[in-house]
């Protein structure tokens, strides 16, 4: 205590000091508008910068798991894929044809992978920003699925980024059809939970069920057919009586969305400009 007390008596002038610096900084902060600016701006600066590093550490020790996660579940899935394609060659005694069909479907597509850098959940008309643009090839009316399915469509696209229409969009509009089904209809998102959609239009003779996965059907260049949308929850009867409208669970978990990967049709400029040429000669059909 008394080698505590020397200690301070020797220094006191120099610990006054300090305590009016601090005195003096604290009411210059304080009763200083500009002054009191700056001091916020670099302290959000640095703690902004010290999340970002937490951030990114924690991501990076998170990566073991989430990669023993994929490397199991990918191993079922080809494990499945493989059951499924002896039992198709046994029963068509044709040991070329599924990896034809699959050549034949994706020849067309180059994927892009991108992740999501932002989004909303809570609008009629939600929207998300990845981060590949125009120098990545990525342009309007490109398909954009996830890993576990159809995320939505671009819809915009600068250098750098580009913004996609999801699902869960007022004005989206994906042709789907029901699995091993044939019948088909339109998803469309009515608002609210950002987990559910509906497809509508389904006839009144179709037979299904609850659970039944509905996929992209492929009448549209932007994606190809077999993309899983979701599972069949509920079925009502349409407001006309003459179709059944369908809820789903979408695939897709808006919520926590990230890694994502871009569809780019080969085959999508012919198409469209085939389609504008068609529709020209329409108009002028009806004038003449």
């Amino acid at each position: 205590m008394r080698n505590l007390l020397d200690f301070l008596y020797r220094h006191c002038h120099w610990l006054l000091f300090i305590l009016l610096e601090v005195i003096c900084t604290v009411l210059l902060f304080q009763y200083n508008s500009y002054q009191n600016s700056v001091w916020f701006s670099s302290a959000n600066a640095v703690v902004g910068r010290f999340y970002s590093w937490s951030s990114a550490l924690t991501s990076f020790f998170s990566l073991r798991k989430a990669n023993e996660q994929l490397t199991l579940q990918n191993f079922y899935l080809e494990r499945k894929v493989n059951q499924l394609t002896r039992l198709y060659e046994d029963m068509t005694h044709d040991t070329t044809a599924v990896e034809r069909s699959n050549q034949d479907i994706l020849a067309q597509y180059q994927v892009v992978s991108a992740q999501v850098v932002g989004g909303t959940l809570d609008r009629a008309n939600n929207l998300f920003t990845i981060n590949k643009g125009k120098l990545d090839g990525v342009k309007p009316e490109m398909g954009v699925v996830s890993g576990n399915g159809v995320m939505g469509v671009v819809l915009q696209s600068s250098d750098h980024y580009a913004i996609v229409m999801p699902v869960i969009n007022h004005n989206s509009r994906v042709s789907c059809t029901i699995r091993r089904r044939g019948y088909f209809g339109v998803l469309r998102w009515t608002g609210g939970d950002p987990t559910v959609a509906y497809v509508e239009d389904i006839p009144r003779h179709a037979h299904f069920k609850l659970g039944d996965w509905i996929e992209t059907n492929g009448y549209s260049a932007i994606f190809p057919p077999g993309v899983a949308v979701g599972r069949i929850m509920e079925v009502y009867n349409s407001r006309d009586g003459l179709s059944y409208k369908v809820k789903v669970q979408l695939a897709t978990d808006f919520t926590c969305v990230r890694d994502v990967c871009v569809l780019l049709d080969r085959q999508i400029e012919e198409r469209m400009q085939l389609m504008k040429a068609a529709e020209d000669s329409l108009k002028n059909s009806a004038k003449d």
